[in-house]
């Protein structure tokens, strides 16, 4: 999405979850738009660029995003531009993202963004992304295999990111999801902004309360492969429930949601049409 005009920010500093009055050019945050009643709409990605903003988020959820940003433009001087079907991302990632990369004019710091060919250079945790026009995107994919870095596809991409702990909307977050659910305030809520949509139930919590299940990885899984959905039993009792998995093969394991009593390191049963499987319950 780009989100532009005179008031762009204002606009969306009233609506989302993390605080944008300290980003400057070339800075960008972490961020999530939530319902009024504080369940997950849309997490995405925020970078500044000049005085706009590029909102990018979850394959299949730009449409959402966009609607309900301007379900909430009321009389505001700023433009929400769907350019999902436009525009796109590739991420390098690794040790060798840094060598392939590296210049003056890289960024550091994660989130923080630089000009790439009429793109922008990302710095995220795992290495870099280039974010912008298909073409840039696309030109940028030849040329990176071209220059000897391994291409992978959507399987890989998926072990990777459970591993590493990862989320995907609408698989392991939707909204359903409350954002301490799936540690999604760590980086991505300012509880001291000020006023934003879904306020209220993710401070309260934050200040005196707790959610009732968490997200964790799921690992060392043994006998029949599980699938999602499948139940996740200690002692019999249903406590949870799988919400991806990587294939047998990757050795990866899986992510689940499961009751906030249940501690990493626990020992549990995966239940499913498949089988039974035995894992053991880890923290992201």
């Amino acid at each position: 999405m780009l989100v532009t005009g005179p008031e762009a920010f204002s606009f969306l500093q009233a609506l989302v979850s993390a605080d944008l009055d300290p980003l400057s050019d070339g800075q960008g945050a972490r961020s999530l738009l939530l319902t009024p009643q504080g369940k997950l709409d849309v997490a995405f990605r925020l970078l500044r660029v000049g005085d706009d903003a590029w909102l990018d988020s979850d394959p299949g959820t730009g449409e959402q995003l966009a609607a309900s940003l301007n379900r909430f433009k009321i009389r505001v001087k700023a433009e929400v531009v769907d350019r999902s079907t436009e525009w796109g991302v590739v991420s390098v990632i690794g040790p060798g993202a840094d060598d392939r990369f590296r210049g003056a004019a890289t960024p550091a710091e994660h989130h923080d963004h630089v000009a790439y060919d009429g793109a922008r250079l990302v710095r995220t945790e795992y290495g870099f992304d280039i974010v912008g026009p298909q073409a840039v995107v696309n030109a940028a994919i030849r040329e990176l295999t071209a220059s000897g870095i391994s291409p992978v596809g959507a399987t890989a991409f998926d072990a990777f990111r459970v591993e590493a702990g990862v989320p995907v909307q609408p698989v392991d977050i939707d909204e359903k999801t409350i954002p301490q659910e799936a540690f999604l305030e760590i980086d991505a809520v300012s509880f001291t902004k000020g006023c934003f949509l879904g306020q209220e139930l993710v401070c309260r919590i934050d200040s005196r309360g707790h959610v009732n299940k968490f997200l964790r990885r799921i690992t060392n899984v043994e006998g029949d492969w599980p699938e999602r959905g499948a139940e996740i039993v200690i002692d019999g009792k249903v406590v949870g429930a799988v919400t991806s998995v990587v294939e047998r093969e990757l050795g990866v394991g899986a992510l689940g949601y499961v009751r906030r009593e249940i501690e990493p390191g626990a020992e549990v049963e995966l239940r499913s049409v498949s089988g039974i499987a035995h894992a053991t319950i880890a923290a992201l």
